[in-house]
């Protein structure tokens, strides 16, 4: 199935381009073209994790976003973005597809907390024993536990189109019925950027109180430079730029603005998408919020 081998190139950017680490990814790829998914016969559906909802797997396709109980849950979730990207897809492809979302939390509370904060009021499982996991035996890199599946529930693509734009135009292209091209395919006009710094360390602070980083992007190809998007790894940030193309010579300042939900130790980043050989360019900010 082509569409596999497609987002690979994509989801690629992710990752170092060691030779180790690609063989690993593309093998996983494999791995999972054209396989069925499996669901638990009991998964119970509900908003906001108290009313519970009908809803069948009837779609001829599915999105299925799997997040686990490691690490920085309101991080992985993004519900925000996730709200976009279905009302995106909603206006563009009405009833020809569906959002499966299974939480696996270690507090049932904390998931509430963060739809009723988020206002995210679409059906989702909580799936308190995991069993969706168990039964399909997921992959443990929580980059490849969203699933864009056919009627049959057989795995078309694979990735999170809220971590990676690549993967978001994807699957849009599989849903429309759009003709899908490699990158090399595409013939998009290209420059050459420097970044004069790509990690930014913000010390100790308030965790109360927002903080902001700078980074410079300058454009020293010839072609005008134009930023395509901008993915987080965490919904504490924000990032703010001009949309307007950036001609040869000149610069562009990405201001990413973090505000912490409580005290913590972070480590973040943000993946700029543009017309750059060396696209995406990964931005990474680290502190403590005391």
């Amino acid at each position: 199935m082509k569409y596999c081998v497609i987002v690979l190139f994509g989801i690629l950017g992710l990752f170092s381009c060691k030779d180790k680490q690609r063989e690993v990814v593309m093998s996983m790829f494999r791995e999972w073209e054209g396989k069925e998914l499996y669901f638990p016969s009991h998964s119970v559906f509900t908003i906001q994790g108290r009313d519970t909802v009908d809803y069948y797997l009837q779609a001829k396709k599915k999105i299925v976003v799997y997040v686990d109980s490691t690490g920085c849950t309101s991080c992985k979730l993004q519900l925000p973005e996730w709200k976009k990207i279905i009302q995106t897809m909603d206006s563009l492809c009405p009833s020809e597809l569906q959002f499966l979302f299974y939480f696996t939390p270690k507090e049932k509370q904390d998931i509430q907390r963060l739809l009723l904060e988020n206002r995210f009021d679409f059906p989702i499982c909580i799936d308190k024993w995991d069993s969706i996991n168990i039964i399909n035996k997921f992959p443990k890199n929580a980059n490849f536990h969203t699933f864009l599946c056919n009627e049959k529930n057989e795995v078309m693509a694979i990735g999170n189109p809220v971590h990676n734009l690549k993967v978001r135009e994807l699957y849009l292209k599989i849903i429309q019925g759009r003709e899908v091209k490699s990158d090399d395919e595409d013939n998009v006009v290209q420059t050459i950027v420097d970044v004069d710094k790509v990690s930014i360390t913000m010390g100790d602070f308030d965790w109360q109180k927002e903080q902001k980083a700078t980074f410079t992007i300058k454009n020293i190809g010839d072609k005008p430079l134009a930023i395509e998007g901008v993915d987080t790894s965490c919904g504490c940030i924000s990032v703010e730029y001009s949309k307007e193309p950036v001609r040869p010579g000149m610069d562009l300042k990405i201001f990413v603005i973090y505000k912490a939900d409580y005290p913590e130790h972070f480590s973040k980043t943000v993946t700029v998408h543009c017309n750059s050989e060396s696209s995406p360019i990964i931005l990474k900010i680290s502190g403590d919020a005391k």
